[in-house]
């Protein structure tokens, strides 16, 4: 027997107990978290509906945004990752059940569900999609993204992770390095966020999406001990900043930034190289990601690459989803497929 309920108020899944503990002890990243939900509906307007299957001992909970028929998943431009959260002890097929069931009752609600970026590794896009194919829907999936990654296992230590980064990035270093001073913050301060928030609005980035957001997020990361807000000076003046945490043996690097005028300096290059020195030699990380996105400067540093997926789920009983199945098809798309290939493939995998 599954039991499925949906949560509106996030003090909702706090307040159960059995939720709040698959969450706290389960979650390996920060996005898997109740905390970074509460602060997607708190700074970026979100609105959560929280899916939960419980049956036979095991959880499975999927973070969805509230919707009009087409729900979507709560997330946004800062998650590197969206998957569903589950207790560490549940086996694949398990999972799989238990999303599907979850599948099932979201027909009585939406009419299309889309979910990314999501992950191909670990119970990642794979098992959402023989889920929700298992229950009748008909599942897209595209890449979306890429992520850069690096497993850290077979360096011994920070030194031998440099020698393997490319010839140009080392020489940078031996040249500018010495031009900034760089200070790593595990502690949240204000005075030093605000020196954050000066050096990104200085920078080529675009405008940020919610400095309220990044800043809720660092203060509760700082206070759970993952924070590492890596901060480079140069005669005073903050020239370079980056948000880093560190979770279950991953460093993520979140977000980077450096004042446009002193690009010269490469002072976001030396800050890197601080914080990985850091995550390596002291925190011992087993991992590094650094989010979506293929840039030159990412692949640098990162030796790894994987990709992304989008899943477009629609529910082929419903006349809202029709148009958008025949556009595909009329289009030639090979990326639509029903239940059995989806089921399948899963088995097969």
């Amino acid at each position: 027997m599954i039991h499925i309920s949906y949560h509106h108020d996030l003090k909702e899944v706090q307040g159960d107990p059995v939720l709040a503990d698959v969450m706290t002890a389960h979650a390996r990243s920060p996005f898997d978290r109740l905390e970074w939900w509460q602060g997607l509906e708190a700074e970026c307007a979100l609105r959560p509906m929280i899916a939960v299957a419980r049956g036979g001992g095991d959880v499975a909970i999927l973070p969805l945004q509230q919707g009009e028929g087409h729900l979507r998943a709560l997330a946004n431009w800062y998650n590197f990752t969206i998957r569903p959260v589950l207790n560490q002890s549940i086996a694949p097929e398990r999972a799989t059940a238990l999303i599907a069931a979850i599948a099932r009752d979201l027909r009585r609600r939406a009419w299309r569900v889309t979910l990314a970026p999501l992950p191909d590794e670990a119970l990642g896009d794979g098992v959402l999609a023989a889920a929700f194919a298992q229950a009748g829907w008909i599942v897209k999936r595209e890449q979306c993204d890429v992520n850069r990654y690096d497993a850290l296992s077979h360096y011994a230590n920070y030194a031998e992770f440099l020698a393997a980064r490319p010839g140009t990035l080392r020489t940078t270093l031996k040249r500018k390095s010495r031009k900034v001073i760089c200070m790593i913050h595990e502690q949240f301060s204000d005075d030093v966020w605000d020196e954050y928030e000066t050096v990104y609005r200085a920078s080529w980035k675009p405008e940020e999406g919610s400095f309220g957001f990044l800043r809720r997020f660092a203060r509760q990361e700082a206070a759970a001990g993952r924070l590492r807000l890596g901060i480079a000076r140069h005669e005073g003046s903050p020239v370079a900043a980056q948000l880093w945490t560190i979770d279950h043996g991953t460093a993520f690097i979140h977000k980077l930034a450096h004042v446009e005028a002193s690009k010269a300096l490469s002072a976001g290059t030396t800050l890197s190289a601080a914080l990985f020195e850091h995550v390596i030699d002291i925190d011992r990380a087993s991992a590094v990601d650094f989010g979506t996105g293929d840039a030159a400067y990412k692949r640098d540093w990162m030796q790894g690459v994987r990709p992304r997926y989008r899943l477009d789920l629609f529910d082929p009983r419903n006349p809202r989803a029709w148009p958008h199945l025949v556009r595909d098809r009329l289009r030639g798309r090979d990326r639509i497929r029903g239940r059995e290939s989806l089921v399948s493939s899963a088995s097969a995998g």
